[in-house]
């Protein structure tokens, strides 16, 4: 049946991102491009930050070849005062953050006999306390500004424990942790904090972890029987960046896994 007027304008009313701005941290990565792609399609202008300046401007050129608006801003997640430089710049700029996702993210296969201190410290500095840091500082500004969303990227890993990732796995866990805890202290000023895991999604994080005898694993215990497209995830995050559809949701951990976690024996 084709779509009517009447249906795109009610759809549009729910998930329209119309006047929003999204920085999306970790944007130049295969899952973070992909949520950048889709709230830039619901009409949010985005801004991908990240450390990779050739792989942020490709994925602008992307979102803009397809209708949409982006840009690029140089921003090391690890870094707070690269936080307060561009809320700096964009707070000189007249513009506000309506809607911050954290999708920056590295793994590691290292057997957990194995991994130095070091090791911990780095995949704990990207994967949690840039996501602190950028929830502090963005957080702030967003109360200030009478609210937003975000959305923080965690993992199946931070549910389930799963071989091979034990850094990955704590890290994550912390963040949905963190999560839940902001939803409920930030509620009363309208900032909403929820959690996006993704299921199993090849990308270039957890290319070397998939070794050939854990895909077959991981395929036999996902009821549809195969891996997640990056694109698969843009309805969750429509969702939970929308002041509409979204708007009495945080919390909350929205799991995208192909029916992984339903599976037991």
């Amino acid at each position: 049946m084709p779509e009517t007027s009447s249906s795109t304008d009610y759809l549009q009313s729910l998930f329209g991102l119309s006047g929003r701005l999204a920085v999306v941290i970790g944007g130049t990565g295969k899952l973070g491009g992909a949520l950048a792609d889709a709230l830039a399609g619901a009409g949010a202008t985005i801004l991908i930050a990240g450390r990779d300046e050739p792989a942020g401007e490709e994925a602008v050129a992307r979102i803009r070849a397809a209708g949409g608006a982006a840009e690029f801003r140089s921003l090391d997640a690890t870094r707070r005062e690269d936080h307060q430089a561009l809320i700096g710049e964009l707070r000189r700029e007249g513009r506000r953050c309506d809607i911050l996702v954290n999708a920056a993210g590295v793994n590691s296969a290292t057997p957990f006999l194995d991994i130095s201190d070091e090791e911990w410290e780095r995949i704990f500095d990207v994967n949690l306390r840039a996501v602190q840091r950028a929830c502090q500082e963005f957080g702030r500004w967003m109360i200030d500004s009478g609210g937003g969303a975000i959305i923080n990227i965690a993992s199946l890993s931070a549910i389930v424990p799963l071989s091979r990732v034990f850094t990955y796995s704590a890290s994550k866990a912390a963040v949905l942790n963190l999560t839940l805890n902001l939803a409920r202290e930030w509620a009363p000023f309208g900032v909403r904090v929820n959690a996006l895991s993704p299921g199993f999604f090849p990308a270039e994080q957890n290319r070397k972890v998939l070794t050939p005898d854990r895909q077959s694993s991981i395929l036999t215990h996902t009821p549809m029987g195969r891996f997640g497209e990056p694109q698969e995830l843009a309805g969750a995050a429509l969702l939970l960046a929308s002041e509409q559809a979204g708007r009495f949701i945080t919390g909350i951990n929205l799991v995208v896994d192909g029916g992984f976690m339903a599976q037991t024996i």
